[in-house]
């Protein structure tokens, strides 16, 4: 009996706490709304994933499979990485490698930044070619 009553409690506050989470900030958005974090921008990506779903979009499921293609997809983000003055959202660019052909995706703060990565990109050993898709964040 106490199973019972323990699951139907569970079941009714993660109802409650689902719906509670469709409303928005205290319920102030219209219910269709575009979702919008504190920075402002829609944080589901739906547009970038649109893009994604292009067959010619090369996607983090596209990286080369052999021992050098993975190596220099890590060294480079290693590379990243490791450079403090990186934002966060640089620090979260996808880098695809297949046969040498390195493609970097993502957003970045700045062109500064868009090149400081294709430079690192550049410098590992391996790399044959560099796509560099990086897009620059929109100032607000």
């Amino acid at each position: 009996m106490n199973r019972r009553i323990s699951f139907a409690f569970l079941v009714a506050a993660l109802g409650v706490g689902a719906a509670s989470c469709d409303q928005g900030p205290r319920g102030s958005e219209a219910p269709n709304a575009p979702r919008q974090n504190i920075a402002g921008y829609d944080p589901s990506n739906t547009g970038n994933n649109q893009r994604d779903r292009d067959k010619n979009a090369v996607t983090p499921g596209d990286q080369g499979e052999n021992q050098a293609d993975i190596r220099v997809t890590a060294d480079i983000r290693k590379a990243i990485l490791d450079d403090s003055s990186m934002s966060m959202d640089a620090k979260n660019i996808k880098v695809i490698t297949v046969n040498g052909v390195t493609t970097l995706r993502g957003v970045v703060d700045s062109d500064a930044e868009k090149s400081a990565i294709e430079s690192k990109a550049r410098a590992v050993a391996g790399v044959s070619q560099i796509d560099n898709q990086l897009e620059v964040k929109k100032s607000e």
